[in-house]
């Protein structure tokens, strides 16, 4: 079912044989890797193209090369990643017909994660725990996508048949054809399929799908002297290489010399670092950064269309690449930001950047005295991801910006610009950056929380943030913490805010889960005491009850739960079903949420459930707040709190068939509880 596994080969043996041995390899493994790159892009120019980036970066990025990760694996992720960035590249999409004209159709409508789940597993013959690693999920959630990209295939490529197999059984299907599944199962498996035709029918027509993709990588064919167009790039870029670096051995003396000099100009200069930057640098946060040496001020600019762009200065380290900017409208008084998910790529991210770890998110700033000065003018920074190197060049290409409200109520909230607001040109910078040290510290101090064990595992100081890492173990199921806040950081009687969405997952297993919490940079600090002080901790309580339904019946009803009466207001049967509960009584309520769920009459649960709620924010007191007249009432009030008021819940099933609603099941609900315990902490 799986094609023949590629032959493991020594990292070390590549090393030795340099660039020849790549190119080598990627030709002896040119089928499957065609096929990957033709799943993604669909012309020979781009076909090429991917090629000869792709063994042009596995070149670079061999050095950095392990033991603990295999030379395909590693290849393969480099192969992927430049496949992904060139399918964005929109000036190179021009559709050529293929021997696979039906399944690559069938592959571009399958969510991302599932045509790479499955083009991996079944082409390239990966095994799940390589493919999960590639694709960072789990081994269990790599299956769901194999099952779910599989069974959207054979739709597609089957007039859209309608496959009935148990709901129940769909989880063994990937198991039970690799022969993976636990025994138990696999009897139990096998018993029901005996007496289920539907079952069987959709086992088969799930296996036929299985055992056909890996035929059809030899039904697409390699243009003849593919190859031999990408060693000739390969031997070309070689030539130009040398070239310049003869020219930068005759340049190699003079340019000592002037380095010298400029060293010496820097030393003079250091003294006055600090003063210089009081006078000369308005933003207050880029100044402190300057002053403490941490970065120098570029003025790196570019223009589109009337607005100007100016890097000012980039400040990096292990955890991010910070970048701050102006904008200026020279043709009228708008304000452009740059958005920190939309709008602007590195083009060489993949050569200096740590691709794995995703940049912060800052919120902007509309309320400083900088940004409320020049009504054309936007002072702002944006996060990147961390460079992997000590120095280097980004390559950064701007292509899009978002215009500011200046007349909408919101013209001071982080929702100041709407999607429809935007700007588009092309500034392009080429950003010199140094990364700065970080000083981590271990911590060994365990408390508990509402009852429920935490662990601080480490602080990082570095230059763009503070960093607490810390663990929860949620083994004790009746209650666990979803989400735990701090308000703040003190580091030898230095005080540090936490950062608005600071709080992040990094990882978990069984037992513990692991997050960090941000906070604001400490310059310049050799902790001897640091003590933070806690804000919420937001609970997941399991207190389980069930509440029969009957559409026959008259509602509303009402029934007690947690120390509070809920209405049952509707229960309709229909194309969906509906069921509407409500509790409008939120003092000294003990929830904010509810978990629940739907189960029909045979005891499921509902394939498809939209809930459509309606709810409350509060404050400390109490006080109900108006989220349509200030949408940021969130951030700016005490200690808010948000009620869930009305749930109401439509209800589908994947089949025809109409959903008859019988049981409402609710499992637990969440709650915030506010605090300001100290926790202390000894450093290492």
């Amino acid at each position: 079912m799986i094609p023949a596994k590629m032959d493991p080969i020594s990292i070390m043996t590549i090393r030795e044989k340099g660039m020849k041995s790549i190119v080598d390899w990627f030709d002896q493994h040119m089928q499957s890797f065609y096929f990957l790159g033709w799943s993604y892009l669909r012309n020979q120019q781009q076909m090429e193209e991917l090629f000869y980036q792709s063994i042009i970066k596995v070149h670079k990025e061999l050095p950095r090369f392990n033991k603990e990760t295999s030379f395909k694996t590693r290849v393969i992720s480099i192969f992927i990643h430049t496949c992904r960035e060139l399918s964005n590249n929109r000036s190179l999409q021009a559709l050529e017909e293929s021997e696979q004209k039906e399944l690559f159709q069938a592959l571009d409508l399958l969510k991302e994660v599932e045509k790479e789940a499955v083009v991996l597993t079944y082409i390239n013959g990966l095994s799940h725990e390589e493919v999960a690693h590639l694709l960072q999920v789990s081994v269990n959630e790599l299956k769901e996508h194999l099952f779910f990209g599989i069974q959207s295939l054979r739709k597609m490529m089957e007039d859209g048949s309608s496959f009935n197999g148990c709901k129940e059984y769909h989880t063994y299907y990937i198991d039970y054809l690799e022969r993976t599944l636990d025994r138990s199962k696999n009897i139990d498996f096998e018993i029901h399929i005996y007496h289920c035709l539907d079952c069987r029918k959709d086992l088969a027509a799930f296996q036929d799908t299985m055992l056909n993709l890996p035929e059809k990588i030899k039904e697409l064919r390699v243009p003849s002297g593919f190859m031999e167009n990408i060693r000739a790039r390969l031997a070309e870029q070689e030539k130009h290489r040398q070239q310049k670096n003869r020219k930068r051995k005759r340049m190699g003396i003079g340019f000592a010399s002037v380095f010298a000099l400029l060293m010496g100009l820097g030393f003079f200069t250091g003294a006055f670092t600090n003063f210089y930057y009081t006078w000369t640098e308005d933003d207050q946060e880029l100044r402190a950064f300057l002053q403490q040496g941490l970065g120098e001020r570029l003025n790196l600019e570019a223009e589109s269309k009337g607005v100007k762009i100016r890097i000012k200065s980039v400040i990096a380290d292990d955890i991010q690449t910070l970048v701050f900017y102006e904008i200026e409208d020279t043709n009228e008084e708008n304000q452009y930001v740059i958005s920190y998910d939309d709008g602007f790529f590195v083009e060489n991210g993949y050569e200096i950047m740590n691709n794995e770890a995703y940049p912060k998110y800052y919120p902007l700033d509309l309320k400083s005295d900088l940004n409320q000065k020049e009504k054309n003018v936007y002072h702002g920074k944006i996060s990147m991801q961390p460079i992997i190197k000590d120095k280097g060049t980004i390559k950064l290409k701007i292509t899009q910006l978002q215009k500011l409200i200046h007349d909408s109520p919101e013209r001071n909230s982080l929702w100041a610009y709407g999607e429809t607001e935007k700007e588009t040109g092309e500034w392009n910078f080429e950003i010199p950056v140094t990364k700065q040290p970080s000083k981590e510290y271990v911590l060994h101090e365990e408390i508990e929380v509402e009852g429920i064990p935490v662990r601080f595992d480490k602080l990082t100081i570095a230059p763009t943030a503070t960093i607490l890492q810390y663990a929860i173990n949620n083994e004790r199921t009746e209650k666990q913490i979803n989400n735990l806040n701090f308000n703040k950081l003190e580091v030898n009687n230095k005080k540090v805010k936490a950062e608005m969405y600071g709080s992040t997952f990094l990882k978990g297993n069984m037992d513990w889960t692991t997050f960090q919490t941000h906070f604001d940079p400490i310059f310049g600090e050799n902790p001897k005491e640091v003590n933070a002080q806690f804000d919420s901790v937001h609970l997941m309580v399991e207190d389980q009850k069930r509440i029969e339904l009957d559409a026959s019946q008259e509602y509303p009803q009402t029934f007690e739960y947690a120390g509070s009466k809920i209405s049952i207001d509707k229960v309709e049967i229909g194309k969906p079903s509906k069921v509407v509960i409500s509790n409008f009584e939120i003092k000294n309520r003990a929830f904010e949420s509810l978990n629940l769920n739907i189960l029909d009459e045979n005891m499921n649960g509902v394939s498809s459930m939209e809930i459509d709620s309606q709810g409350v924010l509060v404050d400390k007191n109490g006080v109900e707040q108006d989220m349509d007249v200030n949408p940021t009432t969130y951030e700016e009030i005490e200690q808010p709190r948000y009620f869930d008021t009305v749930l109401s819940m439509s209800l589908n099933n994947d089949n025809a068939e109409r959903v008859i609603p019988k049981t409402l099941v609710i499992h637990g609900y969440s709650t915030t509880k506010y605090m300001d315990d100290v926790v202390n902490f000894s450093l290492e």
